[in-house]
């Protein structure tokens, strides 16, 4: 089944509030999704979004583009208790692996939930404007009225004076 989700402006609206943002201009998800073993459905498709954040050195606003893959398995709460028991006490992780399926209850899949939770973890938390950057403090005067712990702490290995 083809899932297409596009949020109009009272939810993008929410999802802005939601996620700290200035704005979401377009959000939209193209899902597909298929059965997965027996009673298992796999999620897959692409999160689309443009965002207004605030820039951290500068406050001003900064425009970011969002296209985010999705693939997510979900699995029935009693199957998932089957996969479990089959694993047994040893658990082996391999980072290259894919994820062990996630669970849903009930009869159906809130496939809106699981889009904003692929944009929320594309956000940039640290958003930064062209260019913008911090300046390291130059101002000897300031250095030595508040010198670093590791100074302080080289200070007292050769014996405390300055």
């Amino acid at each position: 089944m083809r899932l297409e989700i596009v949020a109009d402006d009272g939810q993008r609206a929410a999802l802005a509030k939601a996620h700290g943002l200035l704005a979401v201009d377009a959000f939209e998800a193209t899902l597909l999704a298929e059965t997965w073993q027996h009673d298992g459905v796999r999620l897959t498709g692409r999160v689309k979004a443009r965002i207004t954040q605030q820039c951290v050195v500068t406050l001003e606003p900064v425009e970011a583009d969002i296209d985010e893959p999705v693939d997510l398995v979900l699995v029935p709460e009693i199957a998932d208790d089957r996969i479990r028991a089959t694993i047994g006490h040893e658990i082996v992780i391999d980072v290259d692996d894919p994820d062990d399926p996630d669970t849903f209850s009930g009869d159906g899949i809130d496939a809106g939930a699981i889009a904003e939770e692929f944009f929320a973890l594309a956000i940039d938390p640290y958003p930064r404007g062209d260019g913008a950057e911090i300046e390291p403090s130059t101002d000897a005067a300031a250095d030595d009225e508040n010198p670093s712990p590791f100074a302080e702490l080289a200070r007292l290995k050769r014996g405390g004076n300055a």
